[in-house]
């Protein structure tokens, strides 16, 4: 067996400030040998933890999606000790990645059904995998329709601008960009994640379901309007990415009641969370 806490050897290929605040970048890695890139096969919603000799490692959210190749992507915000040595990091630089870890989004239960997609600020990186993956042409018309309702601070702190630009002119995916107060030439929704989710998302019934990921209050807060919109807690679907730790569960520093996050999640329905101590 191989060691699972080795990481594999990736070069940076390419690196972009994702924010205009300089706080998030969006990394991309190439695989030093071939296989590893073969063995580090992921799903979207699913996590690594980026390793760096002599410094430690972070648990982050897989940015790119299964269905690109030939590169693995996250988007980092510095925060502390590991992520500020990485952003201080150059391309061509090599370091280490280990995963993929944790569980994804259900997307054999997912096929066929509505999707309603709600992220704020920078916890939209496994969304836009999602979103990635299910635009993908041969996954397309494995589901529905497809609703974004993604929000930030202010424009400047959207991620993935080209692409909401570019998903914003499709006709297969309904795009719902918000801010919380308004800003000059912006032409979009203005106004906190929940109520905007409240008008513009689509009604939940048993065809439709809503994976939600974002900071704690914005999760606190639209809860309620998916409820009131008819969203059984079956049919919510979250991400507890604030929780992940060593990635396996050993440390212990994941639990949730009975529930490793970086083991039995990090994705979970609102079902399963209610029979935990409460995170939101």
């Amino acid at each position: 067996m191989e060691n699972p806490y080795l990481p594999y050897p990736v070069r940076i290929d390419d690196i972009e400030i994702a924010t205009e605040d300089k706080s998030l970048k969006t990394f991309k890695f190439v695989f030093i040998n071939k296989e590893d890139e073969e063995k580090f096969a992921y799903k979207a919603g699913q996590f690594a933890e980026l390793s760096i000799p002599g410094k430690g490692e972070i648990p982050i959210g897989i940015a790119s999606s299964p269905v690109e190749k030939g590169f693995v992507t996250f988007t980092v915000n510095r925060a502390g000790l590991v992520t500020t040595h990485l952003h201080n990091m150059k391309k061509g630089d090599v370091m280490g990645i280990r995963g993929p870890l944790g569980n994804w989004y259900p997307w054999d239960l997912l096929a066929g059904k509505n999707i309603l997609i709600v992220g704020g600020g920078f916890a939209f990186t496994t969304l836009r995998s999602s979103i990635i993956y299910m635009l993908d042409p041969e996954n397309r018309s494995r589901f529905g329709t497809i609703d974004v309702v993604y929000g930030a601070r202010t424009p400047g702190m959207l991620l993935y601008k080209d692409e909401l630009i570019e998903w914003e002119k499709r006709d297969d995916i309904n795009m719902h960009l918000t801010i919380d107060s308004p800003a000059e030439g912006w032409a979009y929704n203005v106004g906190f994640t929940p109520p905007v989710t409240e008008e513009k998302a689509p009604k939940g019934d048993e065809n439709t379901y809503a994976i939600v990921c974002g900071p704690p209050v914005m999760i606190k807060f639209t809860l309620p309007v998916l409820e009131k919109l008819g969203y059984t807690h079956d049919h919510i679907i979250m991400s507890l990415e604030n929780r992940m730790k060593c990635g396996f569960g050993m440390c212990g520093r994941c639990g949730i009641g009975k529930e490793l996050v970086c083991k039995d999640g990090p994705v979970f329905t609102l079902d399963q969370i209610n029979q935990t101590p409460r995170e939101y």
